[in-house]
């Protein structure tokens, strides 16, 4: 640079003229002596003289300049480093304006536009949102399970998800979350925000990865997935409409009930009320009502550990049908397509 070139050039005029002043020395030195000996004039003497104090002051010149051009090289060391510094600021500035994606994706949400104003969130209040990134490579899918079957969701069992977009297909998933609060179904509200309790219907929140999502998914899709909890081969099973429950007491007819307690005293904390799971079985063309133990439950059907065997006749249809149905009634077997109820 510039005060750089200007400092080598003022070394070099130094130097230059240590040289003239140590040769200008030599001669004035020799001047003294030989006109002390009356050798040389007073006009020699005199200039000999003179040269030596212009050589002197053009060494004390050379060395101004040089002290100059090293404060003029260290000036502008100072201005190099500011502007450094200042280029430093400016590529951080530039920096913080550039935000890196920490994953690939595909935006989905572009809320702003290039000129418009947004804020920074502060503690309370949260800050503009410029864009909603998804990564597209894993496809999750919310859904709500019942209360009544959270019990048995357990995280990597696998599901089939159904998609309102895509029909007639269906994609394998894997459970990756369950929620730990439940959600009032009507609300959508956990039960963490309310201050009193409710009766309502509840749900959990269950998250499942699909496993190979296509490539025309996308965000927001309505979805439903089916979870498999356990499974079990050469299962009995029977349909979950065939269930009935029944109190101890209606179950032993009215003419014998007196002999029954008379002769067989209840135990203190039975009072007949206890409710009994079971099926009404086809036996002489009588429904028999047959305590049953359940196990696994599906859909449609639900699986039977005891109390029936494979070939077994029951009854079944609606609550209402089933719930009238005295044990030991005569039925008449009809096994063909119930007709539909016509409109009033």
């Amino acid at each position: 640079m510039a005060a750089e070139a200007a400092l080598n050039t003022s070394l070099a005029d130094l130097n230059r003229a240590k040289s003239d002043a140590e040769r200008s020395d030599l001669d004035w030195t020799r001047a003294q002596g030989l006109y002390k000996d009356a050798l040389i004039s007073k006009q020699e003497y005199d200039s000999q003289k003179a040269a030596h104090q212009t050589a002197v002051a053009g060494l004390a010149q050379a060395e101004a300049r040089v002290a100059q051009a090293k404060a003029q090289k260290e000036s502008a060391d100072r201005r190099i480093n500011q502007a450094s510094a200042n280029l430093t600021h400016a590529a951080d500035v530039l920096k913080k304006t550039t935000y890196q994606a920490p994953f690939d994706g595909v935006i989905t949400s572009l809320p702003v536009r290039e000129g418009e104003s947004v804020v920074i969130g502060i503690q309370n209040a949260p800050g503009s949102v410029l864009m909603t990134l998804a990564d597209m490579s894993v496809i999750t899918a919310e859904v709500m399970v019942d209360e009544t079957d959270i019990v048995s969701v357990q995280l990597g069992q696998p599901a089939e998800v159904s998609i309102d977009a895509i029909p007639r297909k269906t994609f394998r998933a894997v459970v990756t979350e369950i929620g730990d609060n439940a959600m009032v179904r009507s609300t959508g509200v956990s039960t963490s925000q309310q201050t009193t309790g409710s009766q309502e219907a509840k749900d959990f929140k269950v998250v499942v990865t699909v496993q190979d999502p296509p490539q025309d998914l996308r965000p927001g899709l309505s979805t439903t997935a089916k979870i498999t909890t356990a499974t079990r081969s050469q299962a009995l099973t029977i349909p979950i409409q065939a269930l009935a429950v029944r109190k101890q007491e209606d179950l032993v007819p009215k003419n014998e009930k007196n002999s029954v307690q008379a002769a067989v005293p209840q135990k203190p904390m039975s009072n007949g009320k206890e409710e009994i799971q079971g099926v009404f079985v086809i036996r002489s063309h009588k429904a028999e009502f047959v305590p049953v133990e359940t196990g696994i439950a599906g859909t449609t059907d639900i699986e039977v550990l005891k109390g029936l065997r494979e070939g077994d006749e029951i009854v079944t249809g609606s609550y209402k049908v089933l719930r009238t149905l005295r044990p030991g009634a005569g039925v008449k077997v009809d096994n063909s397509a119930p007709k539909k109820e016509e409109e009033t």
